[in-house]
């Protein structure tokens, strides 16, 4: 009988190194070399009044971060720098990506996008999309027969 010792993170660890590939983008920089493109991730919610989009953005400042809207998409990107390189410190990990990010919505035909606006907070940033007035159309319950 072979005993092993147990490692109860080993597959984690396992899992996200299968997935962190699949969760990026590679993509060559002018110079030749490779960069990876990772994409923030997002809540969206809806309230009578508005849409909400809600990006997680730790670390990035609100200078780093560009948003339009073109053809009814509307697209967050822009870029977490490189941390100075301190020739005296060491890494054994490093898990936060850092490089160009893009993210792109479809926005609803209800939105009316000349009234967008945004505010970035503690590392989050609200995209406000204000619905139009025609959005506010009622309910009407049909019968199944």
């Amino acid at each position: 009988m072979n005993l092993s010792q147990w490692e109860p993170f080993r597959e984690v660890e396992e899992f996200m190194s299968r997935m962190t590939p699949a969760l990026t983008r590679w993509r060559r920089e002018t110079n030749g070399s490779a960069a990876i493109q990772w994409s923030p991730t997002a809540d969206i919610s809806e309230t009578d009044k508005e849409f909400l989009i809600c990006a997680e953005l730790p670390g990035i400042a609100r200078e780093d971060v560009k948003l339009s809207i073109e053809d009814g998409v509307l697209t967050l990107s822009g870029e977490r720098q490189h941390e100075k390189e301190d020739k005296t410190e060491r890494f054994h990990r490093i898990e936060r990506f850092q490089g160009c990010f893009a993210r792109s919505f479809s926005l609803p035909e209800a939105a009316d996008t000349s009234r967008i606006h945004a505010e970035s907070h503690d590392g989050t940033l609200t995209v406000h999309i204000p619905k139009t007035a025609k959005a506010a159309t009622k309910r009407v319950d049909i019968k199944v027969s």
